[in-house]
């Protein structure tokens, strides 16, 4: 499951209107199936240096793909068909471990807080339970 965009290399993704830049990827960024169609409309615009063509995957942006997944989003990891995140629900908040299925796109937010993102890496790496 992939997607390809184009990034300003300043940062954000091309809109619909071919003339803007988009922080956070969405349904009104420019999107395409292959690297190949991406590079044909590239290979049109005026600024073509200044654009460069991104891979769009759940692992890269979960937030794209699962839409209930909310907060700042520090590591992703992809395991046994699942995306699991560690999330700051909000900014200054504790972290949290987020699980996202593939298959069902649901989301599932573990109960245990972490005071610092080290403190989450921590147990991102030993989680002992079934995914």
């Amino acid at each position: 499951m992939k997607i390809f965009a184009l990034q300003s290399l300043a940062g954000g993704f091309l809109d619909e209107d071919l003339k803007h830049f988009n922080k956070e990827f969405d349904d009104w960024c420019v999107q395409f199936e292959s690297m190949e169609d991406a590079q044909l409309l590239l290979d049109t615009l005026d600024t073509n240096r200044q654009i460069k063509i991104v891979e769009i995957t759940p692992l890269s942006y979960p937030k794209y793909f699962f839409p209930k997944l909310q907060g700042i989003i520090h590591t992703t990891r992809e395991y046994d068909g699942k995306i699991i995140c560690i999330v700051e629900p909000q900014m200054g908040a504790n972290f949290r471990i987020a699980i996202c299925d593939m298959e069902s796109k649901r989301v599932r937010m573990l109960d245990t807080r972490y005071k610092s993102a080290l403190s989450a890496e921590g147990a991102f790496a030993n989680l002992s339970f079934d995914l």
